[in-house]
């Protein structure tokens, strides 16, 4: 799974009468950066009024996201993964795990539902500022 956080600005109806403009983040699955960009105007063409600009547009890793049909945010876990290798060495990987929930007491508790049979440690969790996150259609 490639994964690329782009953000864009772009005109948007904000209020009753006047667009404004609006700065987003989205994550987006994709084969490169050209892909996951197309994509994305594909999807938030409808709300934008005017010009775009796309602002930034970089590679992220995640361990894995977890998402929930009641979350409208989403968080960014990091969680030390915790190995013992066979001679008893013990040895610790940090990765960042995104969670969708509707609040960061939620998110908590679906992320200690999906950490619940590993051996680990939450070290963070904080609001990510992602906005949506567009999977590729399998």
């Amino acid at each position: 799974m490639i994964l690329y956080e782009i953000k864009i600005a772009y005109e948007r109806q904000t209020g009753e009468d006047n667009p404004g403009k609006v700065k987003e983040t989205y994550l987006v699955e994709g084969l490169s950066p050209a892909d996951v960009e197309e994509r994305l105007m594909g999807e938030i063409s409808k709300y934008i009024f005017g010009d775009s600009e796309l602002t930034s547009c970089k590679k992220v890793q995640f361990y894995d996201l977890i998402t929930s049909p009641e979350g409208d945010k989403w968080y960014k876990a990091r969680v030390e993964m915790i190995t013992v290798e066979d001679d008893g060495k013990e040895t610790r990987k940090k990765v960042s795990i995104l969670v969708q929930a509707s609040t960061i007491a939620f998110a908590l508790k679906n992320l200690s539902a999906y950490l619940a049979s590993l051996d680990c440690e939450i070290v963070s969790i904080t609001r990510s500022p992602i906005l949506e996150v567009y999977r590729a259609v399998k």
